[in-house]
């Protein structure tokens, strides 16, 4: 009887978005941030030049597709999802819109940093009026400007964080364990094609252990120094996959 009651007085706490626990806890942002670490995994690295995004597709059964994850925003910025894809959608007709809005005012691109901050801006007035709930997605953005390459984080509480590289998703911390163990190393890393695979081979550890990487569930995209937003889908990827397996084949001969 204690047990209920006492679920019972945790549960009437969750009901709407502005209500705080005693913990000083919102339990539907939590859920939120739930639902982004059930979704398929997005990775991302930069260099000195470049920012590199890999990210999963996810198929909800044999008879449907590979659901895309990545979305290109503007020639300097694009963005992978993990979560609800139409909440993600949804935040990328406002960053086209924003980015739009900025060509048509100044004739320039938008800076990464205020692109970052409006969109989060976005995501925590969902946080704070009733009847309103948090978007449930975890967004990864890639972009170039003035400053250099970006990797940003944007989660459903509305914090974002500039990153050397960064994971989400499901089985993310496996990625973050190979992101952390090559963290000097990934910045300096010169080739493109190299560090598209850092990705990739953080992208791989997030994998079922019955699931291989192939040029159909997954997805890679590049932006930097004259090199605009560029998604490589399905034959696009059979030379990284390709790179992927040279590597492991002497491994498992060992």
């Amino acid at each position: 009887y204690m047990g209920s009651l006492s679920k019972m007085f945790r549960n009437q706490y969750d009901n709407d978005i502005t209500t705080w626990s005693p913990q000083g806890r919102i339990h539907q942002v939590e859920y939120a941030m739930e639902a982004v670490k059930q979704g398929t995994a997005c990775v991302g690295v930069k260099n000195k030049t470049h920012a590199v995004v890999a990210a999963l597709k996810r198929s909800p059964s044999e008879l449907s597709g590979y659901q895309k994850k990545v979305f290109p925003i503007d020639d300097h910025i694009g963005m992978a999802m993990s979560g609800l894809t139409s909440d993600a959608r949804s935040l990328c007709r406002f960053m086209r819109s924003e980015c739009l809005g900025q060509k048509w005012a100044f004739s320039e691109p938008l800076p990464v940093y205020r692109l970052v901050a409006s969109v989060a801006s976005k995501m925590q007035r969902c946080t704070q009026f009733w009847g309103r709930r948090p978007f449930g997605v975890g967004v990864l953005i890639a972009g170039f400007d003035e400053k250099g390459p970006h990797v940003y984080s944007i989660d459903p509480s509305s914090n974002f964080y500039d990153c050397k590289s960064m994971a989400i998703g499901a089985r993310s911390q496996s990625a973050k364990t190979y992101l952390e163990r090559h963290v000097d190393e990934i910045p300096q890393t010169e080739d493109l094609t190299q560090l598209a695979l850092h990705a990739l081979r953080a992208l791989r550890d997030c994998l079922p252990s019955d699931t291989e990487l192939s040029t159909r569930n997954c997805t890679v995209c590049v932006v930097g120094a004259d090199t605009p937003f560029v998604a490589y889908e399905d034959e696009k990827m059979t030379p990284f996959i390709k790179a992927l397996e040279s590597e492991a084949a002497p491994m498992a001969s060992s």
